[in-house]
């Protein structure tokens, strides 16, 4: 059985609006979404809360806390629709509990890890050695369209600096 197969049998329809969120920090949510159609926005808010954003989920993607899969494991993070969207949701136990049955169920899971992985670990590294000026630039080159359609508020908590900097950046790069 393939991924698109199990979620067609087993998966069940979401639609949020948009500011309408998934799921919250703090909540036991243990299912993963599938984006079909439409933006989320994950994020972090700290202790004194100020907003972080770990990413942006386009359709064919998928996003999931984890952390829920740790006694008494909660959700670390939020996730927002930026625009009206479509998800398919998913038990994480049952999509665990298939890959132990289906080896091409299994093998998707584990290209999926791997790409998530590699994403994470790129961002990782922009952050470790990029300065704010390279990190505007390659997320506004990698993602023309995303950039265009997102507020400069959440380009700069995507960046990791305060809109105030973003704009000082801009005006002096020209852009």
């Amino acid at each position: 059985m393939y991924l698109d197969d199990f979620l067609k049998q087993y998966g069940s329809s979401v639609n949020l609006k948009k500011g309408e969120h998934a799921f919250y920090q703090g909540d036991s949510n243990s299912s993963l979404y599938f984006v079909v159609a439409g933006l989320l926005k994950a994020y972090y808010i700290s202790l004194d809360g100020k907003e972080s954003i770990k990413s942006f989920i386009k359709p064919k993607n998928i996003i999931g806390s984890l952390s829920v899969l740790q006694d008494n494991g909660v959700c670390s993070f939020n996730l927002v629709a930026l625009e009206q969207t479509q998800l398919i949701r998913l038990p994480l136990y049952m999509l665990i509990e298939a890959s132990s049955q289906f080896h091409s169920l299994s093998q998707q899971l584990v290209n999926i890890l791997i790409e998530l992985s590699m994403k994470k670990e790129q961002r990782e590294y922009d952050f470790l050695t990029l300065s704010a000026e390279d990190r505007l630039l390659k997320f506004r080159n990698a993602e023309p369209e995303l950039y265009e359609k997102l507020t400069q508020i959440d380009v700069a908590k995507h960046i990791g600096i305060t809109p105030v900097a973003l704009s000082r950046i801009k005006r002096r790069l020209q852009i």
